[in-house]
């Protein structure tokens, strides 16, 4: 048997030419492993990008809300002028055949308004209402001078404000616009007039002074 020299270990077999270091059994490099630093520094970048896309993304909807926005007010500003135009031709159109629709009112107030013309007067007064032309001016209303023109004055003992006894000739407007006064005549009351009331309520306190001294008399 061969003896073991104490103090000499037993090292593997080494090829010839090659070195110690060879014979040592190296470690794997580990796979995908990043350093601490660069991990940190991906994550800061991404949360930075994320932080622009939203930022960019609130822009841009701050922008498309204003632009709608906008575009409602444009619409409903359109739609506004639209019926302004609309009501102003109409109204236009209407004050030219009023003087056509006098002229039909005075032929009916004649008994004048027969046969084919009161048809056609009556076809055209018809057209008119359904633009929305109405007339007033009644005798007997009170005198609004925001509706009515006085080209006549008097004083009448039965009335007690300012009233429109006569319609020389009639308003018209279209919904709230007047396009025609009223043209009236209007009574006022007699200056120095006493009120009907007025004159009930002074003789009731003499029939109570009657009937007082006409009570028995006392001791």
């Amino acid at each position: 048997m061969t003896e073991e020299t104490p103090g000499f270990e037993e090292k593997p077999d080494v090829p010839s030419g090659a070195t110690p270091d060879d014979a040592e059994p190296k470690a794997a490099p580990a796979q995908g492993a990043a350093p601490a630093g660069d991990s940190s520094a991906q994550l800061a970048g991404l949360t930075a990008q994320l932080d622009q896309v939203r930022t960019a993304l609130g822009e841009r909807t701050a922008d498309l809300q204003r632009l709608q926005a906008e575009y409602q007010n444009y619409r409903r500003r359109v739609e506004r002028d639209r019926i302004t135009v609309r009501e102003i031709a109409i109204a236009n159109l209407l004050t030219e055949l009023l003087p056509v629709l006098d002229d039909i009112g005075r032929a009916r107030e004649h008994g004048e308004l027969v046969g084919g013309f009161k048809s056609v007067a009556e076809s055209l007064e018809t057209v008119a209402a359904k633009m929305g032309l109405q007339q007033f001016g009644k005798e007997g209303e009170p005198f609004d001078p925001t509706i009515h023109e006085a080209l006549m004055h008097s004083y009448a003992p039965d009335v007690t404000e300012t009233t429109c006894v006569a319609i020389l000739q009639p308003g018209y407007r279209i919904g709230e616009r007047t396009i025609r006064p009223a043209r009236v005549a209007v009574a006022e009351p007699q200056p120095g007039a006493t009120p009907a009331k007025a004159e009930g309520a002074d003789e009731a306190p003499a029939a109570g002074d009657e009937k007082k001294d006409n009570g028995p008399e006392e001791g």
